[in-house]
C-alpha cells in the first residue's frame, strides 16, 4: 500500500480553488431562475389555472422523474439537433439550464406546500380588505411561506452545487473537471478526489452554517 502524496495534494488545493468560482456561478444563476420560475409555478398549482395546471404538472412531473444527467445531455446534444438556433449553445448555458428546470421542479412543490401551511385566516382577512389575489400573494401570503420554505430552498442550492459536478461530461472545466483532468495527468486518483470531495463539504459545511443562522433569524423575526 502506497503512502499518500501529501504535497501533491497541498498544490492541487490552490489549482482547484480557481475554478469554484463557475462552479459557484453556475449554482447561483441556477437557483436565481429556479426560484421565479418555481413561485410561478408553486402559485399556479395552488390556483389550478385550467389547461395550464396540466402543462405544469408535466413538468414537474418529467423534470422530478429523469435523471439530472439525462437532463443535462438532453439540452446540449439532443436539443440543437431539433432546434437550429441552439446549435451554439455552450456547456455551461445547458448546465444552468438543466439545472434551473430540474430543481424547479422539486422547489415547486416546496413552494406549494408553504403556501398551502399559511393560516386560512391570512387568506380570509386578504380578500376581506379587498386584496386582489395578487396582492395578497405578494404582500400576504409568499412572505409568510419564505419562512417555511427557506430551509429545505438552501437544501435544494446545495443539492445545486453538488449538481453542477456533472457539468464536466459536457465538457465544462469547473471543479470537477478540474480535478478529472489533473488526475488524468498525474494517475494520482484517490489524492486528487480527495481534495476536491474536502472542497465541495467545506462549500456544503459553510452554507449548513448559513441555513442554521437563517432559520434563527426568521422564527426570531417572525416572533416578533
Amino acid at each position: 500500500m502506497r503512502a499518500l502524496d501529501f504535497q501533491y495534494m497541498w498544490d492541487m488545493v490552490p489549482v482547484l480553488l480557481g475554478y469554484v468560482p463557475l462552479t459557484l456561478f453556475m449554482a447561483i444563476v441556477g437557483m436565481f431562475f429556479a426560484l421565479i420560475l418555481a413561485s410561478v409555478m408553486a402559485v399556479e398549482r395552488v390556483f389550478r389555472v385550467p389547461v395550464l395546471d396540466v402543462f405544469v404538472r408535466l413538468f414537474i412531473s418529467f423534470f422530478r422523474g429523469t435523471p439530472l444527467l439525462v437532463q443535462l445531455f438532453l439540452f446540449y446534444y439532443g436539443l440543437p439537433q431539433v432546434l437550429s438556433f441552439l446549435t451554439s449553445i455552450n456547456g455551461v448555458t445547458a448546465t444552468i439550464m438543466g439545472l434551473t428546470l430540474h430543481f424547479a421542479a422539486y422547489m415547486a412543490e416546496s413552494i406549494r406546500a408553504a403556501i398551502l401551511g399559511v393560516d386560512r385566516s391570512q387568506w380570509e382577512a386578504s380578500q376581506a380588505v379587498g386584496m386582489t389575489q395578487v396582492q395578497m400573494m405578494w404582500h400576504i401570503i409568499l412572505p409568510q411561506a419564505s419562512r417555511v420554505a427557506a430551509p429545505t430552498l438552501v437544501n435544494y442550492f446545495i443539492d445545486m452545487i453538488k449538481g453542477t459536478s456533472l457539468a464536466f461530461t459536457l465538457g465544462v472545466t469547473e471543479l470537477m473537471g478540474a480535478t478529472q483532468k489533473e488526475a488524468a495527468g498525474s494517475f494520482l486518483y484517490f489524492e486528487a478526489f480527495l481534495v476536491v470531495a474536502a472542497i465541495y463539504w467545506i462549500m456544503v459545511e459553510l452554507l449548513s452554517f448559513a441555513q442554521r443562522h437563517l432559520e434563527i433569524y426568521l422564527n426570531k423575526a417572525f416572533a416578533r
